[in-house]
């Protein structure tokens, strides 16, 4: 009997029957979301029971090295924080760049909407939280209700289905974008206190190498990893925030691709006669024509869309389900949800997010672009506005930042009630005023 689908031409093993499932939910749009939140779940029951202080004592267990008189010993949340999160944010830094270069950023009259968007729902948040904590210790957090967390956005379409429009999702996605690029000058800007000018020139100095050898053509991966280090140690020991490294590695690196497609196409034709013509068997060095190959196949695409390909399963899921296992663990009781700082981010994500984001649209289509996009309307746009209240991950990086102590908890007990419930509102709004796809039905 005939199979449904084409053989796969790499023999199957008995380990594809694990990892194929595992592959399967890994394209699923929403499987991200899913295990963030899934990771929150555990952190939470962790942190309000029994186990708390274990908990509490794990993700401050020291961990580091040492060498003559220098060492870096951290705790675990330090290093979470601080190192794998600055692979989050070379994957942020390469999704800006791909915007600006090929993507809706790219045509400025196009990107006047979701930039107009994405600086409402900042400012608007900020000036509200600033409002409501003004001459208080919490008055720092500012910048926590200014962040939105791109992975629940898309989950939360994804769940939508076909019925979210494709210009609501693009918006949405373009608006995350600047979300960020705001964020990081928050981080390098709003929460640097001191600097170390001599790390500050290590960091730069190795940036300006990175951009030198990228304009010789040098291609290897291996010198760029050592640099990055170099360069994220600089701004680690300078007093900025060590993920601004990601984010300026991410910007730097190539968005154009070394080969043609039709040289690509000319070393297929190449390896194919070199296989069936029996030069093959008597080659010698056949690891190293393998590995040219193979090489030079990947520059047929991008260093820029490589990496962003190679890097966004890990940083979804590995790296931010880590992140929320470590910082979304609090404890607290409902009494604290009356909090004025939780009160103040809830509002802030909540209340701000979508007014500031309809009314810099509003202004936007006023003046720059005269009407919304086909197929995109203001109730859709509240819809996202609520969507985009999710800060969750940035918003919750941006509290430990800010904040500390008993005040830092209440932050983070304001940052997932806001969460829930702009995702709830969200949904909500958009599955009332999205029309149902032709051919589906509902229940």
């Amino acid at each position: 009997m005939a199979e449904d689908r084409p053989r796969d031409l790499v023999p199957r093993e008995p380990i594809h029957r694990i990892t194929e499932p595992i592959e399967r939910f890994l394209h699923v749009e929403a499987a991200s979301g899913v295990l963030l939140v899934v990771c929150t779940i555990i952190a939470l029951v962790l942190a309000n029971s029994a186990a708390s202080e274990w908990y509490a004592t794990l993700w401050k267990t020291k961990v580091g090295f040492a060498f003559g008189n220098f060492s870096m010993m951290y705790s675990l949340q330090h290093w979470i924080n601080d190192g794998l999160m600055a692979i989050f944010f070379f994957v942020v830094g390469l999704e800006v760049k791909r915007e600006m270069v090929v993507g809706e950023l790219r045509d400025p009259k196009r990107a006047a909407l979701p930039v107009a968007a994405a600086i409402g729902g900042m400012v608007v948040p900020a000036l509200i939280y600033f409002a409501m904590q003004n001459g208080t210790e919490a008055a720092r957090g500012w910048g926590i209700p200014m962040a939105t967390d791109i992975a629940f956005v898309v989950g939360c379409m994804a769940l939508l289905g076909p019925r979210v429009p494709h210009i609501l999702r693009v918006m949405l996605l373009s608006l995350a974008i600047v979300d960020d690029i705001g964020a990081i000058l928050v981080i390098a800007i709003g929460y640097t206190e001191s600097l170390n000018i001599t790390a500050l020139f290590l960091a730069f100095g190795g940036l300006g190498v990175v951009y030198t050898l990228g304009r010789m053509g040098v291609r290897s991966f291996g010198i760029y990893v050592i640099l990055g280090v170099l360069v994220w140690f600089g701004f680690h020991e300078s007093g900025v925030h060590a993920t601004i490294a990601g984010v300026l590695m991410g910007l730097l690196t190539p968005a154009r691709s070394y080969l043609g497609e039709n040289t690509v196409s000319q070393m297929f034709q190449r390896a194919d006669k070199t296989l069936h013509g029996g030069s093959w068997i008597n080659m010698h060095h056949r690891s190293d024509a393998v590995r040219k190959f193979t090489d030079s196949v990947r520059e047929v695409i991008s260093p820029l869309e490589y990496l962003e390909g190679t890097l966004h399963p890990w940083t979804s899921f590995i790296i931010m389900p880590i992140f929320a296992l470590a910082n979304a663990g609090v404890a607290f009781t409902l009494a604290d949800f009356g909090e004025p700082v939780a009160i103040a981010v809830m509002v802030g994500l909540v209340v701000g997010k979508p007014v500031g984001i309809l009314l810099m649209s509003f202004l936007a289509v006023k003046l720059i672009t005269k009407t919304l996009p086909e197929g995109l309307s203001w109730s859709a746009m509240l819809g996202g506005g609520f969507l985009s209240g999710i800060g969750f991950t940035m918003a919750l990086f941006i509290s430990g930042l800010a904040l500390s102590g008993p005040v830092l908890q209440t932050a983070k007990v304001g940052v997932l009630g806001a969460s829930l419930i702009a995702a709830v509102l969200g949904m909500a709004v958009l599955i009332k005023v999205l029309p149902t796809p032709v051919g589906s039905s509902e229940d």
